[in-house]
């Protein structure tokens, strides 16, 4: 690994940064939130909730349907990215569950899917998606999305 040393104009640019943000009292860092991530692919999985931890989101992660749901009752995830093709019960009855529960209705389903004809897209929005995502999934476009998100 090699490291270089910032020259003078980097460092008293950084330093002007830190020094606005403290002197308008806002922060640079966005919205962080609840996240729970569903994929029964276990390295899709880890490599969005690192992601997401990277961006400040504190993230929980499930690798099945009924898993699904019990860490949704424990967590309280504001936002869940939900595999449809899962184990034990697929994405789209496990929406339909969230939705169901009293607990979860305002929360953000975002499906995250290899599933992207149109057809799917409206069976998971009848299922009580939010939004739909096709695999591969374009992170910076998903960030965005999430950033964009507004909770009461």
């Amino acid at each position: 690994m090699i490291h270089l040393p910032l020259s003078e104009q980097a460092e008293k640019s950084s330093e002007q940064t830190v020094s606005n943000s403290q002197s308008n009292g806002k922060q640079d860092k966005t919205s962080s939130f609840k996240v729970l991530v569903v994929d029964d692919n276990a390295d899709a999985a880890e490599s969005l909730v690192f992601f997401l931890s990277l961006h400040g989101h504190e993230t929980r992660v499930a690798y099945s349907g009924p898993e699904t749901l019990q860490v949704a009752r424990e967590f309280q995830p504001q936002v869940v990215l939900l595999d449809i093709g899962l184990p034990g019960m697929d994405g789209y009855e496990v929406a339909q569950h969230l939705r169901n529960d009293s607990s979860s209705k305002k929360t953000i389903l975002i499906a995250i899917t290899g599933y992207g004809q149109p057809e799917d897209r409206e069976r998971s929005k009848a299922a009580g998606f939010d939004h739909h995502f096709t695999k591969p999934v374009d992170h910076d476009k998903l960030e965005t999305l999430i950033e964009s998100l507004r909770f009461d």
